[in-house]
């Protein structure tokens, strides 16, 4: 097996759902890239990666993903509910320019973690 490609650093993950956790790491590990994930928004400042995949639904996560795109310099890409037109709006008005549907997230996650 090849070794992950964290010449980069590691793809943040923050999402409180665990199902859809999972399914994001184990996705992660079948195209070897190495996550990072974070259930609290709080607990993301401070965290190194060259990318922050967030759950834009999840409470405090536009403030949190803002801030820390503002302090590491990384990528955020968001994940909503396509029909969430305020949060969509919010989260672009942050500063997160890369926000996908829930169902369009999933069909592009191997790409969006390869990123």
């Amino acid at each position: 097996m090849s070794e992950p490609n964290s010449a980069a650093g590691p793809v943040l993950v923050l999402v409180r759902d665990l199902i859809f956790s999972s399914r994001i790491t184990a996705t992660a590990k079948a195209v070897n890239v190495p996550v990072t994930v974070v259930r609290d928004p709080a607990q993301l400042a401070g965290k190194e990666g060259r990318r922050l995949i967030v759950d834009l639904n999840q409470a405090g996560a536009i403030d949190a993903a803002a801030a820390w795109k503002e302090a590491a310099g990384g990528d955020v890409v968001g994940f909503v509910s396509h029909v969430d037109a305020d949060t969509i709006a919010a989260a672009r008005a942050a500063g997160i320019e890369h926000v996908v549907a829930r169902s369009r997230f999933v069909e592009d996650l191997p790409e969006l973690l390869r990123g």
